[in-house]
């Protein structure tokens, strides 16, 4: 509580510093951005004063989403109705689906910290099917799946009380705290969601999420800051940006958009991005010398945060000069074209000692996430960039994308949310 408190305290005090900001941004030079090898100030997407009303619905899908899907599934659009097939054939998205919630949701268990055995699959799995079922309502309108997804959800909200685990409970924190989250992001406007339970979810999500992603985002879980990995920061972030929204708490929102930013962990998006080889048109992920399971899971996570963030207005999509979408080509020319890439070496600094990766990892290369549609069609689609090859040959190879479920029955096949191909095609 005195953490929190802290944190309130912080808050207030960046809600006066910022009472004059607007969505202009300013350029800034910092230590930061001479990893990236280019030239220049980093223009910073500025945040609104807290109390400024978040857009609803507003998380990675909006309104307007539905409307293109529901008029390119009346026209026949063979992307659209692929993705959809895709999306009705997964079993989680059936209306007959029965939720598993827990009282502890465990990750990390059968440890030091949690003498009980894991059980987060219930979570992931259910976070999956609540969000695929809020789908099928937007899109089909019937209530039938509307009143599954609100069953999931109320039935996590008054059984789950507390996260546990070794320090892979905050992994369970970040990836599960944005997609419930999420789902209940589009079911907000449900008339059938009875009010006191829909608040009731929002203090869920905020008392049993929301303070395990916080803590984990100021404390690193008491290491230095450099010893977890980009995509234990990127899910955190992206579960406090996503709670931020379902809540209306501006405050929140402004605290993921700041530390996606400025923040120290390896979740800032330019050590997320450590290195843009600027004559290459390529950007190298921090977790590339690593293993590339985790390199395309940063991937996925840096355009769940950006999408979501462009329907509040904050187009990180194009911060630096682009740089997710060189990280997406640099991501898919490797395990997509399975093209040989630059590598700039990496000194990876856990605490006392340095491991210098000299080369990028071929651990893993080739693995599969349902994550290039979303880049590919906003930065060619909507925003109308000529090209972006190698992220093509990812929408190619992946046609069309599913989400959990589709893709194994580990968590990993659940990081992403995925069905871009139905989402996001334009």
């Amino acid at each position: 509580m005195k953490r929190l408190a802290l944190f309130s305290i912080l808050a207030t005090v960046l809600s006066v510093s910022m009472i004059d900001c607007s969505k202009k941004g300013g350029e800034e030079y910092d230590e930061l951005y001479d990893t990236t090898n280019m030239v220049g100030a980093v223009k910073y997407i500025d945040t609104l004063p807290p109390g400024t009303p978040l857009i609803h619905p507003g998380g990675l899908n909006v309104t307007e989403d539905f409307d293109r899907i529901k008029a390119a599934l009346v026209a026949n659009n063979k992307d659209i109705t692929a993705g959809y097939n895709k999306l009705k054939a997964n079993s989680h998205a059936d209306s007959t689906y029965t939720p598993s919630p827990v009282v502890k949701l465990i990750r990390g268990g059968s440890s030091r910290e949690e003498p009980e055995p894991d059980n987060y699959s219930k979570a992931f799995n259910d976070a999956a099917a609540a969000y695929q079922l809020a789908l099928r309502w937007k899109i089909e309108g019937r209530t039938g799946y509307a009143n599954k997804a609100v069953q999931i959800l109320n039935a996590w909200a008054s059984t789950c009380t507390q996260l546990s685990g070794d320090p892979n409970v905050f992994l369970a924190a970040g990836f599960y705290g944005y997609q419930f989250a999420l789902a209940g992001e589009l079911m907000r406007d449900y008339s059938g969601w009875a009010p006191a339970d829909f608040q009731a979810y929002q203090q869920w999500m905020l008392k049993v999420f929301y303070t395990m992603n916080h803590s984990f985002l100021v404390n690193h879980n008491g290491a230095c800051i450099d010893h977890y990995w980009a995509n234990w920061d990127l899910g955190n972030i992206a579960s406090v940006m996503a709670i931020g929204i379902l809540t209306d708490n501006r405050t929140m929102y402004n605290e993921a958009v700041n530390y996606f930013q400025r923040g120290a962990g390896n979740g800032n998006i330019r050590k997320a991005i450590y290195y843009v080889h600027k004559d290459a048109g390529l950007a190298q992920i921090q977790e590339s010398g690593r293993d590339q399971g985790h390199a395309t899971l940063v991937t996925a996570l840096l355009a769940t945060i950006c999408e979501i963030a462009y329907h509040q207005g904050d187009d990180f999509y194009g911060f630096n000069d682009n740089m997710v979408l060189k990280a997406s080509e640099y991501t898919a020319k490797y395990n997509v074209a399975y093209e040989d890439v630059p590598f700039q070496q990496y000194p990876y600094r856990d605490c006392d000692t340095t491991i210098m990766q000299t080369e990028i990892s071929d651990y893993q290369r080739g693995t599969v996430r349902p994550m290039y549609t979303m880049i590919y069609n906003h930065y060619v689609k909507r925003r109308g960039l000529k090209a972006a090859p190698y992220t093509e040959r990812g929408v190619n190879a992946s046609y069309p994308e599913g989400g959990g479920g589709d893709y194994g029955p580990n968590s990993g096949g659940f990081d992403q949310l995925g069905f871009g191909t139905l989402l996001y095609s334009r």
